[in-house]
């Protein structure tokens, strides 16, 4: 049993707050009956109707990706081009969490819960993000550590980041650097790159929100654990 807007909210209809207001306006009624009050629990076998539209309902499912290069971060592809959840077996409809670029490999989540996705892709709770960055050219040590403090892309400053320069291999003229952000902007990893005058040439996410891709390969996924997802909800 959770409370009704929290089950609203999972299920990705509207956020929590909205939820709560939508109850308190006599929008909402369980099992034929109207709720106004908050504090009301409810199960998912529950028949949750919003507005005269019944909720649809799903036991909720959290998985972690190795998305591999060459894979599309959505639920659907306009150009017919196999996505995340192509690669993920399952009965309920998942959505990512987040995006990563075609060309870009690495950790990513799928769920069926609305309210977890709300909170880890929304700025204001700052979640980790690892990235194993591969550059062909040898990077100036000094420029590469300008990132921590912010550049300019789109003409807005980055937030705090953390860099560490993993390999300079000169023999084969490239770089290998770990950037961990906490923002989620759009190509914002190569962007900051760019901005300091470099081009990535291979871009993979090892780590999202704490999670690693530890035992998993390119292409495979497993289910999180009850600790694991309660320690995602800990970012509120």
């Amino acid at each position: 049993m959770e409370r009704l807007q929290k089950v609203i909210a999972s299920s990705g209809y509207c956020s929590r707050r909205k939820a709560e207001e939508l109850i308190l306006a006599g929008k909402v009624s369980v099992n034929g009956k109207m709720v106004n009050t908050l504090g009301n629990k409810v199960s998912y076998s529950d028949t949750i109707i919003i507005n005269g539209v019944t909720l649809k309902l799903e036991p909720k499912e959290y998985v972690l990706l190795y998305k591999p290069r060459g894979v599309v971060s959505s639920a659907q592809d306009d150009k017919g081009r196999k996505t995340v959840v192509d690669i993920v077996e399952s009965k309920n409809r998942l959505y990512p969490v987040g995006r990563l670029d075609y060309d870009t490999s690495g950790a990513i989540i799928l769920t069926n819960d609305g309210e977890l996705t709300n909170l880890l892709i929304h700025p204001s709770y700052e979640v980790e993000k690892v990235y194993l960055v591969k550059i062909d050219d040898i990077v100036n040590p000094s420029l590469v550590k300008s990132l921590s403090n912010g550049v300019m892309i789109d003409g807005k400053k980055t937030g705090r980041a953390k860099v560490k320069i993993k390999k300079i291999d000169k023999k084969k003229k490239s770089s290998l650097i770990e950037l961990t952000i906490y923002e989620g902007r759009n190509h914002q990893v190569k962007k900051m790159f760019e901005a300091i005058g470099y081009k990535v040439s291979k871009l993979k996410r090892e780590k999202f929100a704490g999670l690693t891709l530890d035992g998993l390969k390119s292409g495979e996924y497993r289910h999180l654990t009850v600790k694991e997802v309660k320690r995602l909800y800990a970012f509120k």
